[in-house]
């Protein structure tokens, strides 16, 4: 209820809990400096330099107010709206979670000279708060082991905590952020002067800007403060931007991202035709249109911000709309009158991208009118099942003929379908809509898929609720299937987001020891695997690697990567929306230097390459 889940991203939402509390303090002008340290032993630590929390007795509780804030579901010092002006722990839940949670957890509080302390075992105090020597500071310590009967992973990422740690950084101008990770002995920090400006400008690091200096604005209305930071970049052709709210990320938007994109339409509609870019016998840009190439950081800290729930994911005050529009729609003319040829390059940008938009909805017709993106009339190549059931229907989507054949061999025709693709599809990253809807092996994808795209996009449509990546298991089959989530990630993005994606484990050797009736036969998924099965098989044990799903007979095939009762599937899924876009710009982008870096940094891990 209160993290979301108990998976990785739960897990480090622990984290998240404890770090609003003293990004709250920092909010209220009490707190500068952050450390927080992944010990080897997988306990997580936070220090801040507030007011620390307070000790003395509850007046109604009769104990610790440290005891209650442990304890107590809403007894932090945000819930009733008096302790803070603005705070993102709404519920003030955090700690008491984060301590329920824990197998143990440790508190240590420095205020008025002393040092006071308390530890605890799965919630329940081992002693009364008490005194335990002299302070010279003021703050709060507090160290937690995740509970492994909770958690079945309890190992934090280095990279997960830095990009969350990293944002609040950027939100939070005046805070430094000191990150430690004792397991690799490496700290990092961060502290950005130039706030959200520098967030947009490290977004748009491998991009190529169309306006160099970013949009920025800082306005506060109604006591709730605006803070918008946009740039336009024209290296991949998606929208990207990320909305917070009291330093929380709203992955899913709400009222403050609503009154963005309202304001952002309308006013550069409204400059284009002032400064005579649009005639008056054209059409208005649209949403998509404007926000074709865009890079933005969305910031608003309220009074009493009302999220849906305690993960936080969107933003429902109404009247946020109305002042993230009034003060981007303000700052934003003002902005391209005074930068006229910024304005000039953002606006035919957008033109470009309606251009685009006009011709793929073209050729969106086109195809439809021809049948070809509707499920009544379903690619030539697809092996459909007769299953009509989508809950229990599957797709396979394999590369070349040879794959293809053995895969129509093996499959289970009740409920298993095969769609067989020739060659790597089209790089998206680097194409408009237009431009995808051209390329065959795409349109036969959506085609057998049926949810449609682009505008026409409805995940409740969809004929298969696995869709799975089969692709060889060597480098090709790799691009292959980053093309693929290239795809799935930036047009079909719902279904990722509904788990309906899925990667098929192919093994990469096959073992064969004993002779007669003493002969078995054994699969290995990796290196360490055959190593494993050759010493469990004997030493004279036959190994060949297969080269391809097209090597191996359908029996094979079924037996190692399709039977649901011994396959291994593994579900896609995305744990940093922003670390994910990150990957995908870098890798499939049209940047060479920082795919380059990154093969260059990545290369020196890996041992044992077939070449």
């Amino acid at each position: 209820m209160y993290i979301g889940s108990t998976d990785q991203r739960g897990l480090h939402h622990l984290i998240v809990e404890i770090v609003d509390n003293s990004i709250d303090e920092a909010l209220a002008g009490w707190c500068d400096t952050i450390h927080v340290t992944l010990h080897a032993d997988d306990s997580v630590s936070v220090l801040d330099n507030g007011r620390g929390i307070p000790v003395g007795m509850h007046p109604t509780a009769k104990k610790s107010a440290l005891e209650v804030v442990l304890t107590k579901l809403h007894a932090g010092g945000k819930f009733g709206g008096g302790g803070y002006k603005v705070s993102g722990g709404l519920h003030g839940v955090g700690l008491s979670v984060v301590n329920a949670l824990s197998e143990r957890l440790a508190v240590e509080v420095y205020r008025d000279g002393e040092t006071h302390g308390q530890e605890y075992v799965r919630g329940v105090p081992q002693s009364a708060v008490r005194v335990t020597g002299k302070a010279d500071r003021t703050g709060t310590y507090v160290r937690f082991w995740p509970d492994p009967q909770i958690f079945p992973e309890i190992a934090f990422s280095w990279e997960s905590v830095a990009t969350t740690l990293r944002s609040y950084a950027f939100l939070n101008k005046n805070i430094t952020i000191q990150l430690t990770d004792e397991r690799r002995e490496l700290t990092y920090t961060f502290h950005f002067e130039g706030g959200i400006q520098a967030f947009v400008r490290y977004l748009n690091a491998n991009r190529n800007a169309v306006n160099a200096r970013p949009m920025y604005v800082e306005r506060e209305i109604d006591g709730n403060v605006v803070e918008i930071a946009l740039q336009y970049q024209n290296t991949a052709f998606t929208e990207h931007v990320l909305a917070f709210a009291n330093n929380v990320h709203t992955e899913e938007g709400g009222s403050h991202v609503t009154g963005f994109r309202s304001a952002l339409t309308t006013t550069l509609n409204k400059y284009a035709r002032k400064a005579g870019i649009l005639k008056e016998q054209d059409a208005n840009l649209t949403g998509d249109d404007v926000r074709d190439g865009l890079t933005a950081v969305i910031s608003v800290k309220l009074r009493e911000p009302q999220f849906e729930d305690q993960t936080k994911t969107k933003l429902g005050n109404s009247e946020v709309a109305g002042q993230v529009s009034t003060v981007l729609s303000d700052a934003l003319m003002q902005y391209l009158e005074e930068n006229p040829g910024d304005g000039k390059r953002i606006v035919e940008q957008s033109l470009t991208a309606a251009r685009a938009r006009q011709a793929a909805a073209k050729a969106r017709d086109l195809v439809q009118r021809k049948g070809l993106l509707e499920s009544s009339a379903l690619p030539g190549k697809l092996v459909d099942c007769r299953e009509r059931d989508p809950e229990h229907c599957e797709i396979f989507i394999v590369e070349g003929q040879s794959a293809g054949g053995s895969a129509k061999g093996a499959r289970d025709g009740r409920n298993q379908a095969i769609l067989p693709l020739r060659g790597k599809i089209l790089n998206v990253e680097k194409a408009r809509a237009d431009k995808i809807l051209g390329n065959e092996e795409i349109k036969n994808l959506i085609t057998a898929l049926g949810v449609g795209f682009g505008e026409t996009l409805n995940v409740e449509k969809l004929r298969y609720h696995r869709i799975v990546l089969m692709a060889d298991a060597d480098v090709d089959g790799s691009h292959i299937r980053t093309l693929l989530l290239t795809f799935f990630w930036r047009h079909l993005r719902p279904l990722v987001d509904s788990g309906y994606v899925y990667l098929a484990q192919p093994p990469l050797y096959r073992i064969e020891g004993g002779k007669g009736k003493n002969k078995r036969i054994a699969y290995a998924f990796s290196d360490d695997e055959r190593d494993a099965k050759v010493k469990e098989l004997g030493r004279d044990s036959e190994v060949s690697r297969f080269k391809g799903l097209g090597e191996m007979n359908p029996e094979e095939l079924w037996a190692t990567t399709m039977d649901p009762e011994r396959r291994v599937l593994l579900r896609v899924a995305v744990e940093d929306d922003l670390k994910a876009d990150d990957i995908f710009d870098r890798l499939m982008g049209s940047e060479v230097e920082p795919r380059k870096r990154f093969i260059q940094t990545h290369a020196k891990s890996v041992r044992n390459l077939d070449i």
